[in-house]
């Protein structure tokens, strides 16, 4: 498992820079789907930290609870992807300049 997240890691950013060299509505469809995730990312930990306060729960050990969502998950996962994304993009364009 820990082979496959790594590959993961390693491909997913690298085909999203092939994918927006070649196809500039690549580029627009790679940030809206950030837009979202980090959306759904965001009301998902938001509703979860509420949920503890309101029921005044342990916070420490209720708090992990939200790790058995996939949307969060996956959107969580796509953020990750696309800021190594933006990273590696940001260097070969700081590379190209000089």
């Amino acid at each position: 498992m820990s082979i496959m997240i790594i590959l993961i890691l390693l491909l997913i950013p690298a085909c999203m820079l092939v994918g927006s060299w070649m196809f500039i509505s690549c580029r627009i469809w790679f940030h809206i789907l950030a837009m979202v995730s980090a959306y759904v990312f965001g009301i998902i930990s938001a509703l979860a930290v509420n949920d503890i306060l309101r029921d005044d729960t342990v916070f420490m050990t209720n708090i992990h609870g939200v790790f058995n969502n996939q949307l969060f998950l996956l959107s969580g996962g796509y953020l990750g992807c696309y800021g190594i994304y933006l990273m590696w993009k940001r260097l070969l364009v700081e590379i190209r300049k000089e």
